[in-house]
């Protein structure tokens, strides 16, 4: 719900914690101006810790393996662990920060990250790491639908929101590759356990900011946690991650593949049906309902799947076929995310609110695609100049006004007490289309390297080409994934200027002076 201009102008004592109704006591929306901010600049850095944990591991595999011993076969477990804990668990952690209030779950979540962090960096064995990675995941869990609802309550007024979701979605978008070169820097100048040991300089420092900043306290207005939606969902999401993670080590004909994706479709309409009929529903359908909500749903989980793909093999590309190091693939990246931040910001300043969503996100997705397209004509005598950096930065330009358009509108207008469960869709769709992308892409590129090598004797040369084709086939399913996304997200946003900011804009209007 958006906030009427009374709200704001309330004595400091009362909103503290002494006002019962719809404002959550941990919503910081009537501080000062200058508090919000660095508000931000707390969640901001808990969300970059979360997100650039999924790439950042990436670069110190290598060395993890050859230190701990562990077989190729097991290496996969090191990311799957982390995206299967945490792409189960989001919804549960959404509805956690509505229940027991989001300053408790944001330090909870930062705390056991930050412990999970510590015990994978001191692993003495793979069983450990894998299972400090789980941890991980499950504290990631709960810690990011927090961070998003924290920054959906505490910034209410239609311009500062704006400013908040550009600098978020810009933090989101480049967390990955902000990981990559994280990754190499500390993988090549102090050891791969600091790929880990680094999460406990960011939790410590948002976990002070948080206890400092954040307002404490409980929603007045809290309701039951739905157990059987919880389990559900939780089971649902699982097995749709765990299917398509093993479709990366196995074929998709085996039983370990299609019948977890079977049993991920089964439970998660059985999850959308109980729904309708649980008397407090985990995620109640008003959240998603909504045109530009659903839209905005859509466009993060197809976003999902071309971005991560594209990191994925273009890493590889850079690595295996131009022999960069860790280091300059990471800053090889840096384009990307330097016009990913401009656009963010620009978008929801100054376009969102005069002209919507509809011709940014479709527009996004165009540019996106055709970064994508761009790609493909890579080889192994290509530049970075000229051949690398341009398709980067339109790739960022694209990425940027889908990111912080879709954040913005999926929590825009949603109810206090639905702040938490509507940020952990938003991340629910991220994460799970970059589970499906990534899948699909690595087993569609390894089919397609396979097929090139059919009838051809398998010289260095040969199979090098053959890499080179693969990378080129991911691309263009890439391509093909932001292509669907501007086609869906056209025809579902709503023209004009989105109603939630409207209403905050009018809200925030001063009153005309008593005659």
């Amino acid at each position: 719900m958006v906030r009427s201009s009374q709200d704001s102008s309330t004595p400091g004592h009362l909103r503290s914690g002494g006002r019962k109704g719809a404002d959550n006591a941990d919503n910081t929306a009537g501080e000062p101006s200058n508090r919000r901010w660095w508000v931000l600049v707390v969640i901001g850095l808990a969300q970059l810790m979360v997100v650039l944990d999924a790439t950042i591991v990436n670069i110190a595999l290598p060395s993890a393996q050859k230190s701990l011993g562990f077989s190729d076969g097991n290496r996969q477990w090191i990311i799957t662990a982390y995206a299967l804990a945490f792409g189960s668990l989001l919804l549960f952690g959404g509805r956690l920060a509505d229940l027991i209030g989001r300053k408790t779950t944001f330090l909870v979540g930062l705390v056991g990250f930050a412990f999970a962090s510590a015990v994978g960096g001191a692993a003495p064995s793979f069983e450990v790491l894998v299972t400090a990675r789980a941890a991980q995941g499950a504290f990631g869990a709960i810690l990011a639908p927090a961070a998003l609802s924290l920054l959906t309550t505490t910034f209410t007024d239609a311009r500062e929101r704006a400013k908040a979701f550009g600098i978020y979605g810009a933090i989101a978008g480049a967390g990955a590759a902000v990981g990559l070169l994280l990754g190499g820097i500390l993988t090549e100048y102090l050891d791969w356990r600091w790929c880990l040991y680094v999460n406990l300089i960011f939790a410590a420092i948002a976990f002070v900011g948080g206890w400092r900043l954040l307002r404490p306290g409980a929603p007045p207005d809290r309701t039951s946690l739905d157990v059987p939606g919880t389990v559900i969902v939780s089971a649902g999401l699982f097995c749709i991650v765990y299917g398509f993670s093993n479709a990366q080590r196995h074929s998709w004909t085996t039983p370990s593949t299609w019948g977890f994706l079977l049993a991920g479709v089964v439970l998660l309409i059985t999850f959308v049906l109980w729904q309708q009929r649980a008397r407090h529903p985990l995620l109640p359908m008003r959240v998603v309902s909504d045109r530009d909500r659903g839209a905005s749903f859509l466009a993060m989980f197809l976003s999902g799947a071309g971005m991560f793909g594209v990191f994925l093999f273009l890493t590889y590309y850079m690595q295996r076929t131009l022999l960069y190091s860790p280091i300059k693939t990471g800053l090889a990246f840096l384009p990307l995310v330097a016009v990913l931040v401009v656009a963010s910001v620009v978008a929801q300043n100054s376009l969102v609110p005069r002209i919507g969503a509809k011709p940014i996100v479709p527009t996004g997705m165009l540019f996106a695609g055709g970064a994508m397209a761009w790609l493909t004509g890579l080889n192994a005598h290509s530049t970075y100049v000229a051949h690398i950096m341009p398709p980067l930065m339109l790739l960022g330009l694209g990425l940027g006004l889908v990111f912080a358009t879709s954040m913005n509108l999926a929590t825009a207008g949603v109810r206090p007490n639905d702040a938490g469960v509507a940020s952990a869709m938003v991340n629910t769709s991220q994460q799970v289309g970059g589970s499906v992308g990534t899948s699909l892409l690595n087993s569609l590129a390894t089919t397609a390297a396979t097929s090139y090598l059919v009838g051809k004797r398998p010289t260095p040369a040969v199979v090098s080409q053959a890499q080179l084709h693969s990378y080129t086939v991911a691309y263009w399913w890439s391509a093909a994934f932001f292509a669907v996304g501007c086609v869906i997200t056209f025809l579902l946003f709503r023209a004009g200027p989105p109603r939630a900011i409207q209403a905050a804009a009018k809200s925030e209007e001063p009153a005309p002076a008593p005659v």
